[in-house]
């Protein structure tokens, strides 16, 4: 899955959810304010990318994607960043260069999620943090829940988040494991979202950003419309939350 679509269709769809992910996150991979460098692969627009620059500042943080629009955006909010395009499974760093290596909401979208997190292993120092979070898509636990369940009323057929690798409980854990970490330890984090209407929850699926928004673009106008009647009869009454809750890991290189 790529996401070649503008910095701020992603930040609309999922960068309401992943930014408070991302303080979560970086919390319990244990990014404090001591001096470390840190690296983020997969950065998207930098939702984990400016949690970590406000911790560590500009110069002790480098990232990484394959998007060139999502690269722009983040050179043109921090000109003096590492930003270096590549994709996981082959990072363009040197062995052992960094103290923490994060992956937020990637792993599930690596061509080979072992071989991306073993590339994430050698470019962190020995004994250095390796962590990577994903969505509890096969839990029913992410954000998108409501809208997968939406799609599988109208279209059984249809395939959704919940089999892509490591969104579910444990298999993140396990991919680690494969890849030969060590003193892999996992846990949920699990943040809230308020959405004051459902016109503002719904309008981003629209916008073509990841497998939600692929599917609705493939949809006809009348079924579209139908998904969204779907949608809006499951949504609470607004305003409502969204609690989203991702399977997060770190560990040893």
């Amino acid at each position: 899955m790529t996401f070649e679509v503008a910095a701020d269709a992603y930040n609309r769809f999922m960068g309401r959810y992943s930014g408070p992910l991302a303080v979560r996150f970086a919390d319990w991979a244990g990014v404090g304010t001591e001096p470390v460098r840190a690296l983020d692969v997969g950065c998207g627009p930098g939702a984990l990318t400016r949690v970590l620059v406000d911790r560590l500042g500009v110069d002790a943080v480098s990232a990484v994607d394959p998007s060139q629009p999502f690269l722009a955006a983040l050179r043109h909010e921090y000109p003096t960043l590492d930003v270096q395009v590549g994709g996981a499974e082959q990072l363009p760093y040197p062995d052992d260069l960094f103290d923490v290596v994060l992956a937020q909401l990637v792993v599930h979208f690596m061509a080979d999620p072992v071989g991306g997190l073993r590339e994430m292993a050698r470019v962190a120092r020995p004994g250095g943090t390796v962590a990577a979070c994903v969505w509890d898509h096969a839990g029913g636990g992410g954000p998108l829940a409501l809208f997968w369940r939406a799609v599988a009323d109208l279209d059984p057929e249809a395939r959704g988040e919940g089999d892509l690798p490591g969104a579910s409980e444990g298999s993140l854990a396990l991919l680690f494991d494969e890849a030969g970490l060590t003193g892999i330890e996992d846990t949920a984090l699990t943040v809230p979202v308020r959405h004051a209407t459902f016109e503002e929850w719904w309008e981003p699926y629209t916008l073509g950003v990841g497998p939600a928004g692929d599917y609705v673009r493939s949809l006809t106008p009348e079924r579209r419309d139908a998904l969204r009647g779907r949608c809006r009869e499951l949504a609470p009454e607004a305003p409502f939350h969204v609690l989203a809750t991702a399977w997060a890991v770190r560990a040893r290189a």
